[in-house]
């Protein structure tokens, strides 16, 4: 009476749920690391989570079961954990370089003569721009 059926009516094999279940797993872990680099709310508060070091444990994670089901995987499984695994390693490297995570530049770094424009000189060149084009303008400002 609780047993699950699949939307043919049969009850599910074993193979079929270890394969849902794996997929469950391997879902559960890519949601995980994505809500903790900030790609996705807390489920429960609706803010932004950023943890880059757990994220990284979670990827870890998927890599580990990745190695240590080697062969012992269906296509359908392979390509789920190998498409998870580049989506979830693509979304940290976006993370990483994303502005909320670069630290305050080194003092000790030289600054170039377009880093050594003072704030006042940019707000200047700045008046008669567009929202749009203020925006693009900080968007792509590197201060070395």
């Amino acid at each position: 009476m609780n047993e699950p059926k699949t939307s043919s009516g049969h009850e599910p094999t074993r193979d079929e749920m270890m394969t849902a279940l794996f997929a469950h797993l391997v879902m559960q872990q890519s949601n995980l690391a994505m809500m903790l680099m900030g790609k996705a709310p807390h489920p429960e508060t609706g803010q932004r989570v950023r943890d880059l070091e757990c994220a990284k444990l979670f990827i870890d994670l998927l890599e580990m079961l990745e190695a240590k089901t080697k062969g012992n995987l269906t296509k359908e499984e392979q390509n789920l954990l190998k498409q998870t695994l580049t989506a979830v390693r693509m979304g940290f490297v976006e993370a990483v370089e994303s502005p909320s995570a670069q630290s305050e530049p080194n003092p000790k770094e030289e600054q170039s003569v377009e880093g050594a424009k003072s704030e006042a000189d940019k707000a200047s060149s700045l008046e008669g721009a567009t929202p749009a084009q203020e925006e693009s303008h900080k968007k792509f400002t590197k201060k070395y």
